[in-house]
């Protein structure tokens, strides 16, 4: 905390950003910068302050990409090592609950949790480092090293967000502290999951599901027959089997991952068929007789662009008319969503008006207590029930 990148230059905002500021919002965008920060380097940290030189709080520079700055502390008070570690600690708080169920959580969940573009999980005794900006990354191994320090973690991971890997010609993660585990199992209340430490999508695991697979697995699905698209691991089919299901097609694009499901998710690997293809490709070829009781869509992130929510739009609607078809007369769909530009109302409405001739809407499955929303993009994942 030493470096002369964490002593703040200051700089004047202009009107749209200090609004930003003011109203609680993580982000400054490119557009609202004026040239005057064309000096800063990335990673700068900066005091901004209004028209009338009143200081309105602290952030971030970024030299690339639509967010200019990063807003990391509101208020006249720069930050310091014992505002961080308050802070943590307050993120910390928010998890207490979840000990007593799992022993997998997000330590830290980024701008929602008041540190942006940082995003820590931990896996029993091991954390996994991601940020998501060479303009955090510093400050992001030193929250993650206070982090093993207060939940006393033997090993600490610094794994680069997919968005990241291409721009990077060195492996995707690296060893920060303690040994590298490799595959690690860890318990979530009546499932027991396991994950490749450092490799995979997020942090190896998807953490934000947590919600899905609890409800999943305390449903009455005795007999049933489930298909769960986009599966990847196969989580979600494992929570499947474990409510009664007796029959569990899982899809996914990545032979890898249903080889890994195979042999971590399935505890009567008879109930299980694992299918290697595009949805897409494979939806259209499905015999038209295949019925479901119970269809899980999970698709990854369709999009980070305003522009693009359009085709994302189109690609759940050639999704659901080909999903509707195959299910049975009394089945039900569990629709998700994780495009953050896709805002939770309008997939709501998507869903009701490609779903709503067979189906109601059931419920919402609420994110967990270690994935808080506390900015509109924040609200990211969605999770709807119709029967």
């Amino acid at each position: 905390m030493k470096s002369r990148r964490y002593v703040p230059q200051r700089y004047q905002l202009k009107k749209e950003a200090a609004h930003a500021v003011l109203t609680g919002h993580p982000w400054v965008f490119r557009s609202h910068l004026s040239t005057a920060a064309g000096v800063f380097r990335s990673g700068q940290w900066l005091k901004l302050v209004d028209h009338a030189n009143e200081i309105l709080g602290y952030g971030i520079y970024e030299t690339e990409g639509l967010i200019g700055i990063r807003v990391l502390k509101r208020g006249k008070n720069p930050p310091d090592r014992a505002w961080i570690k308050t802070q943590l600690e307050k993120a910390l708080a928010k998890r207490t609950n979840l000990k007593t169920y799992t022993d997998a959580f997000r330590a830290l969940h980024g701008e929602n949790d008041g540190f942006p573009g940082i995003v820590v999980d931990v896996y029993r005794d091991t954390g996994v480092l991601q940020t998501y900006s060479d303009a955090v990354d510093t400050f992001g191994r030193y929250i993650g090293e206070v982090l093993v320090e207060m939940l006393g973690l033997k090993s600490l991971i610094w794994k680069f967000p997919v968005k990241r890997q291409g721009k990077k010609k060195e492996v995707n993660f690296r060893r920060l502290r303690g040994p590298i585990p490799g595959s690690l199992t860890f318990r979530e209340g009546k499932l027991r999951l396991t994950v490749n430490i450092g490799e995979g999508q997020k942090s190896g695991a998807f953490l934000d599901l947590r919600g899905l697979r609890k409800w999943i697995a305390a449903q009455s699905w005795n007999g049933l027959k489930v298909l769960n698209l986009f599966c990847y691991t196969g989580t979600l089919g494992l929570a499947a089997e474990v409510a009664g299901a007796a029959e569990i097609w899982n899809v996914d694009v990545s032979p890898g991952a249903l080889e890994f499901a195979k042999k971590a998710h399935a505890l009567k690997r008879d109930r299980h068929r694992w299918i290697a293809a595009d949805i897409f490709d494979w939806l259209p070829s499905l015999p038209k007789g295949e019925k479901f009781d119970v269809i899980i869509v999970d698709p990854p992130s369709m999009t980070s662009q305003v522009a693009q929510v359009p085709r994302a739009l189109n690609a759940y609607r050639e999704i659901y008319r080909g999903l509707i078809p195959h299910l049975s007369t009394k089945g039900m769909i569990l629709a998700c969503c994780c495009t953050s530009r896709i805002p939770r109302k309008r997939f709501r409405m998507e869903m009701d008006k490609h779903l709503g001739q067979r189906l109601k809407y059931s419920r919402t499955i609420e994110p967990e207590d270690d994935h808080p929303v506390g900015f509109p993009e924040g609200d990211y994942l969605k999770l709807l029930v119709y029967r």
